[in-house]
């Protein structure tokens, strides 16, 4: 394992190392005061992000680099395991919808990961947080950021060796450099899938309001529990709605609730973020939601792979000639308040899985 490379780094805890390239892995080993100094002693003032892991500080380096750097809260043994499951996944991918490691330091009490900084911050901070106001995300950019996720997921899932489940899209793990392209991070409960296996069992990690229905209930993850994460961010993406949402009464929505009754009266443009103002495209407004609630359909079976994901979405947004249509199991016409499989989608020419359930095909009208 990967932990191993720079495992002997934290043993001394005094050890101080230059910047260097480690001779297996193309990133640098920092040393403490390197970073130190680099974060301004980790000063409140460059802190620009915080979870349950830690806090992301904004740092330069003595080259001149901008840098973020996230630094553990407390070295559990929990943490300890987070911090090198990261390492070791980050060390095995590379691709341009993905935050790649720069480097780390192992010593001591600290564990600190280093990558570049994205200018434009989280993709939550766009929806939801101090840049929300500004609305700096119009119709083309967010397109641009879920074909980019899709591509990174897709990558993880499909060319990556072994196969990774990252296990916790969401808005705040999606970032955005100084153009505004996607790029996932956070591999903190990602998972390695050896070849041959379908799922693992395993405790259950992540973000309410993302996760998938067998997953969450069950504990078994798969290639399919990032489809349903995703297809939850692509719906908050378009929405601008949180995943899950309280009504009177102490009641919670998911966003797949919400967006459901609009998808079956064809009211497409309620889903959209109002502060769009209607400057959008309607043809791909209406193929991409149904392309989200196929994602998030609570059967997986009846989900797609990112492979698909990534064909669709850009059929969709490139605008290329392909019938959408909304794909309705007959048991739940007769009752529309079911919360089983919902409407999912269906694309003509594309290749679909066969289900034995009698469907009724109604197709959208699109203007």
């Amino acid at each position: 394992m990967l932990w191993k490379c720079f495992r002997c780094f934290a043993e001394d805890p005094q050890q101080e190392i230059s910047v260097s390239k480690c001779r297996d892995y193309p990133w640098e080993i920092y040393s403490l005061k390197e970073l130190l100094h680099a974060t301004n002693n980790f000063h409140n003032d460059n802190k620009i992000g915080e979870g349950g892991f830690g806090s992301v500080y904004w740092g330069r380096t003595t080259k001149g680099v901008e840098i973020a750097v996230k630094r553990l809260k407390a070295m559990t043994a929990k943490a300890e395991m987070e911090f090198a499951v990261e390492v070791e996944i980050l060390g095995r991918v590379r691709h341009k919808n993905l935050l790649g490691l720069r480097g780390f330091y192992a010593g001591g009490d600290e564990r600190l990961i280093v990558y570049d900084f994205m200018p434009n911050h989280s993709l939550i901070t766009h929806l939801h947080g101090q840049l929300a106001a500004d609305c700096l995300l119009d119709w083309p950019r967010r397109m641009n950021i879920a074909v980019g996720s899709a591509e990174g997921l897709a990558y993880l899932h499909h060319e990556a060796n072994p196969h990774i489940i990252h296990r916790d899209i969401k808005a705040s793990n999606v970032i955005l450099d100084s153009e505004f392209q996607a790029k996932v991070a956070d591999f903190g409960f990602a998972k390695l899938i050896p070849d041959g296996v379908s799922h693992l069992t395993t405790r259950v990690k992540g973000t309410l309001g993302y996760l998938a229905p067998e997953y969450a209930m069950w504990g078994k993850v798969s290639e399919s529990c990032d489809v349903y994460s995703f297809g939850i961010l692509l719906l908050e993406i378009i929405s601008a709605k949180k995943p899950l949402e309280k009504l009177p009464g102490g009641i919670k929505r998911d966003i797949v609730q919400w967006a459901k009754p609009y998808v079956q009266k064809g009211d497409f443009e309620h889903i959209a973020d109002p502060r769009l103002k209607g400057k959008y495209d309607i043809i791909q407004l209406r193929k991409v939601v149904v392309i989200a609630m196929r994602c998030a359909d609570g059967n997986p079976e009846n989900r797609p792979s990112m492979l698909q994901v990534v064909e669709w979405l850009k059929d969709s947004v490139g605008r290329r000639t392909k019938r959408v249509q909304l794909v309705k199991d007959a048991a739940s016409e007769e009752d529309d308040d079911d919360e089983g499989d919902g409407d999912i989608t269906d694309y003509e020419g594309a290749e679909m899985e066969k289900s034995t359930k009698r469907m009724v095909r109604k197709e959208t009208r699109m203007r």
